[in-house]
Order: C-alpha cells, then sequence, then structure tokens
C-alpha cells in the first residue's frame, strides 16, 4: 500500500459527513445523561432546540424528538453550528474544545479525549467508503459479514472507537469494520512463569493438536530443539500481532533475551476480528473456538489487556456458570446458553508485577483465552447475528431490527416478545434466582435466528463480566472473585441501566421513528414479559416485592461521564459500583403497564 493509499479514506467529503453524524451523537448522549441542556428554540418549530457553548455566544441548533427513559432523536441533517450572527461549519474537535467547561473536561483529559475523537471520526470515514448494504440485504449475510457490517459501535459512548495505539496501516490490518484475514502470532513461554489452565475434560496436548494442527505443533517445537531447548518445558500462547511488534518485543525484551518467551511464528489458520476488537473469529474453521488475546491500546476507557491472574479462574468460572443453566428449568426453557471460555493461558512479568499494583496494565500484556464458536451449535435452517445488530441503522435509515421483523411475517409486538423470552427472561431470572447479573449489551449478546425470528440468546464474555451480588452466596473456591458488594438500592441497575438505558432505549426510538412499533406498546411489551415471568415464579415473589422492576424510577447512570472524567481507567476496578456516575433519576417506562 502507498503511503497516499493509507489515508484515501479522509475526503473533505467524508470528514463533513462523520462530523456530522458524530455531534449528532454527542448531542444526544450529552443531553440524556444531563450534560447540556438543550432549550427549545423561540419561534422555530415545536422540534428545534438550541445548545450554548460555554463563551455563551457559540450556538448549536438542531430538530429533534424526545423519547421514553430522556432518549433524544436528533436529526442529523438539522445541525447547524453559529456565533456572531455568522454560520460555521461542524467540526467535532471544536465541539469538544467549545463545551469543554459542560462536559467537565480537565485540560490533562481533553487531549487525549480529542485523540480518541479523531480516531472515531476516522473510522466513521473508513466505514463510508465500504459498500452501503441495505439491511435487507445484510439480514440474508452471514455471521462475520454481520459483525464486520456494525458502523456505529457502541450506542451511548461517543468516543468509541479510540484504538490509541494503532496506526493507519495497523487500523486497516486488525480493525473489525476492515474484515482483514489475521494470522496469530504464536510464543512459546516457559513454564516457570507461565500457567495453562482448561475447564472439565479438557487435557493441553490434545486440545493444542485440536486448535493447531499436527503439522504446526511440531514444526514449532522443532523450532525450540534446533535452538537447544526443551519443548516440553514451554507451553505456547498465541498473541496479537499488534502486541508482538509494538509491546512484548520492547516491553517483554528481557524475556526474549533469556528465552523465557521464544518467538514461533504466526499459525496458519486466518482469523477475524470481532468488534471488541481483540477477539478473534476463526475463518478458516468457523467451528474451531475464537481467541482472545491481550491488546494494550486505549479503547473505551480501558487499555484493553488480559489479565494472567484473572485467567486462571476462567475455565472454571465458565463450568460453573454453564452448569447453573444446564440445573435450571426456567433457564432450559428460554433456550439461554453460554459460549465458555474453555482454556486460558497467561504469563506472569515478575518484574513488573514486583513493581505495580494488580490492576496495572502491566500485568496485563500477555494472556489469551479459548472462547467456544457457537457455529457447531446451530439447528437446521439457523443462523447468527451479534445483538449489536438490532439497533443497527443503514445509509436509508432503516433498522435491522425492523428488516427482522419485516422477514418473520410476525406482528412486531409477537415478535419482540419472542426476542424478549430468549433474551430478557434470562437475565431476570438469574438476577431473582441466583443474584447473578451479566454485562448484557449488544457485543456480548449473540442471537440465534431463524426466518428473521430469535429463537434463543448466546450469552458471551463470561468470567470477566458477570458479578454475583449476594454477600452470602455459597459459591466454589474458584468462582468467589465474582462476589461483589452493591448497595442494596444499586442492584437492580444492573437491569435499568445495562439492558433498558443503554439498549432497549434505542431499539425501542428506533422502531418508533420507523414506524413499525409504538414506543408505548415496546414498554408495554417488556412489561408484560417481565408480569409473565414474575407470575410463573411464584416461589420467587419476595425478592419481586425486594427489588421492584416496576418502580416508578431509577438512578440515571452515566457512562460518557466515566470516560470524560477519566478516558484511561473510567471504573476503580477495586470498587466497580463506587464509580458510577449517577445523575438524578429516570422514569421507569414500563411503570403503570
Amino acid at each position: 500500500m502507498s503511503l497516499a493509499d493509507a489515508t484515501a479514506h479522509l475526503s473533505p467529503e467524508r470528514w463533513e459527513q462523520a462530523n456530522r453524524l458524530l455531534i449528532r451523537k454527542a448531542l444526544a448522549e450529552f443531553a440524556h445523561e444531563r450534560l447540556i441542556t438543550p432549550e427549545p428554540e423561540p419561534g422555530s418549530e415545536a422540534a428545534g432546540y438550541v445548545v450554548l457553548g460555554d463563551d455563551g455566544l457559540t450556538r448549536y441548533r438542531f430538530t429533534a424528538t424526545r423519547h421514553a427513559l430522556d432518549h433524544w432523536q436528533v436529526d442529523a441533517d438539522s445541525i447547524t453550528r453559529h456565533r456572531d450572527g455568522a454560520e460555521l461549519p461542524l467540526s467535532a474537535l471544536d465541539f469538544f474544545i467549545e463545551l469543554k467547561k459542560s462536559l467537565g473536561l480537565s485540560d490533562e483529559v481533553l487531549p487525549i479525549y480529542l485523540e480518541e475523537i479523531s480516531s472515531t471520526l476516522a473510522g466513521t470515514c473508513y466505514k463510508l467508503t465500504k459498500p452501503q448494504i441495505p439491511v435487507t440485504e445484510l439480514i440474508h449475510s452471514g455471521f462475520q459479514a454481520i459483525e464486520t457490517g456494525m458502523t456505529e459501535g457502541h450506542p451511548c459512548f461517543v468516543a468509541n472507537n479510540g484504538r490509541l495505539g494503532f496506526g493507519v496501516h495497523e487500523y486497516l490490518s486488525y480493525a473489525p469494520e476492515t474484515a482483514s484475514p489475521v494470522r496469530l502470532v504464536w510464543l512459546a513461554a516457559h513454564r516457570s512463569r507461565a500457567a495453562f489452565t482448561a475447564g472439565v475434560g479438557i487435557e493441553y496436548e490434545a486440545f493444542l493438536r485440536a486448535e493447531l494442527g499436527q503439522e504446526t505443533v511440531v514444526r514449532f517445537r522443532t523450532k525450540l530443539s534446533d535452538q537447544g531447548l526443551d519443548p516440553t518445558e514451554y507451553l505456547f500462547i498465541p498473541v496479537h500481532p499488534w502486541q508482538w511488534w509494538n509491546k512484548l518485543t520492547v516491553t517483554f525484551a528481557a524475556e526474549i533475551a533469556q528465552q523465557h518467551l521464544v518467538c514461533l511464528g504466526e499459525g496458519d489458520d486466518e482469523y477475524l476480528a470481532q468488534q471488541s476488537i481483540r477477539t478473534f473469529f476463526n475463518r478458516t474453521d468457523p467451528e474451531k473456538h475464537y481467541v482472545k488475546t491481550a491488546l494494550s491500546v486505549l479503547n473505551m476507557g480501558f487499555m484493553r489487556g488480559l489479565s494472567a491472574a484473572y485467567m486462571e479462574a476462567t475455565p472454571a468460572i465458565n463450568d460453573w456458570l454453564a452448569q447453573l443453566i444446564d440445573n435450571d428449568p426456567v433457564l432450559k426453557s428460554t433456550g439461554l446458553s453460554i459460549i465458555r471460555e474453555r482454556a486460558a493461558v497467561g504469563y506472569r512479568h515478575l518484574e513488573y508485577e514486583a513493581a505495580t499494583d494488580r490492576y496495572s496494565p502491566y500485568r496485563k500484556m500477555l494472556a489469551a483465552l479459548w472462547r467456544e464458536s457457537p457455529v457447531s451449535s446451530l439447528g437446521e435452517g439457523e443462523s447468527l447475528a451479534t445483538m449489536a445488530s438490532l439497533v443497527h441503522v443503514d445509509h436509508e435509515g432503516r433498522s435491522f431490527a425492523a428488516a427482522l421483523v419485516e422477514q418473520s411475517g410476525l406482528p412486531p409486538k409477537e415478535w419482540l416478545r419472542g426476542y424478549l423470552n430468549a433474551y430478557f427472561t434470562p437475565l431476570l431470572h438469574s438476577f431473582y434466582a441466583y443474584d447473578l447479573v451479566y454485562m448484557p449489551h449488544g457485543e456480548n449478546v449473540i442471537l440465534v435466528l431463524r426466518d428473521g425470528m430469535v429463537q434463543r440468546a448466546i450469552y458471551k464474555d463470561i468470567a470477566e463480566e458477570i458479578a454475583v451480588l449476594d454477600p452470602d452466596a455459597v459459591l466454589p473456591p474458584t468462582v468467589e472473585r465474582l462476589r461483589v458488594d452493591v448497595p442494596e438500592d444499586k442492584k437492580l441497575l444492573s437491569v435499568f441501566t445495562d439492558v433498558f438505558d443503554c439498549f432497549f432505549r434505542f431499539l425501542a426510538a428506533n422502531l418508533a421513528t420507523e414506524g413499525v412499533l409504538e414506543e408505548d406498546d415496546f414498554w408495554r411489551t417488556v412489561a408484560e414479559v417481565t408480569r409473565a415471568y414474575q407470575k410463573a415464579n411464584p416461589q420467587l415473589a419476595d425478592k419481586f416485592r425486594q427489588y421492584d422492576m416496576f418502580a416508578p424510577e431509577f438512578a440515571l447512570s452515566c457512562l460518557n461521564r466515566l470516560q470524560l472524567r477519566n478516558n484511561k481507567q473510567m471504573v476503580d476496578l477495586a470498587d466497580p459500583a463506587g464509580a458510577l456516575q449517577l445523575i438524578g433519576t429516570l422514569k421507569n417506562p414500563v411503570t403503570g403497564f
């Protein structure tokens, strides 16, 4: 690729469009989080609003409709920027500087945040170069085509494609939307500093042969023998190519020099990066495991490393949850499954460990895990789609969810009920029966579809994202780390924030805007599914009263505020609940149904 080709996606027209789309999202989400207060514009049509910059002179004008949960649907084409009677071009970087005070951006965070915004804009420009696939076509595409066809990233976060650390050539090689095939780099790690753990019934040698192929295993072992090293003293670790070139070759130079780490070369299989950027789907053999790698890139409020210490308990936690689901008739009846993280390997750099606390990014530079592929679990006529796709809107303003409703031929409420039974009922039951919560956002759930209908849900990203909120729960020792102490009044926020505010809010507004389903009908259906679940499980009546899904309001938990305050580590991992930014309340949209 020539130097000029690497930035060919950055054209004036695309840049202008990307800036307009990002400012639209910023106005909508910052109004939702009450960082800015759009005022109705005097003399404009009913839907006209204005937002003032910190200087009191700069004005952003736009039209918007308001929905349940204080959701702002802003019309991107309507946004204009004015100062001293003149109209100015839209510029996202200027927007954040002009509203720096309102947004609480410190002098320290502002430039790094602007860099993340620049990266997010550049990513949008790239996506605008791709053939625009209408959702009516996308719903018939394969699992990975849907995965790489997502254009928005996390629906709440404004700076959601920062990926600080990637150069443009690396962006083109490793960003999920570029759909570039990737071969992983494999290292041999000396057993004195590395550990492999696996779920029940998995043995290291056989697992390695199944993942790498016998020939590759022999090739890698020969490489060690040729250097006078004993292959039995080493474990193999898959590594993100970026991590090898940018981090390990420099930061772990001592380990390489002393042959604690030996580079074996690339594996033979081709992988595709997923929405989470550091997890890979095996394109060569889709039934083989996903591989999740450490990636020391700053993205959406965290360095995306992977902790070696954390990896040790991961397979056991997955086995525990799989068994819990298997033994529970309610969860079984919804069709819920998880794709287990079956094996993990981690490398401990003893000197960095001696120099840091357990949350340091220096402890998260070299580890990997293998997660089951959902492909082998499919029945006749079934297909897969990331749940993030439901809130994907194409260039014609049509949503993926609406296209599925149409394909199914069902009345929209009935389609929604099927989806809620598959995705939402298991969340309710896990919470009420086991005090168990997930991080069930769009990227962490895979939907199994048949003829446009949701058949069942598959939860993923288990060990790092689930928590047990009961201080007295009896847990096996290997699962003990899941116990989290959360104040009583914040427990149900795991549903209200993660599901209602961060996912259903967008889905309901999109379906209403397209005229597919009235917003009241959406929330009435959520209420009916909740009531049906409660009626079917009278043994949990006390819990339903204690944690009331129909409470008139709940606390507004703000995600962008976390990132605007500290975009390197949004949440103190030692006290996740204490880090929440709770600003006032939202009216619960299911109250009254």
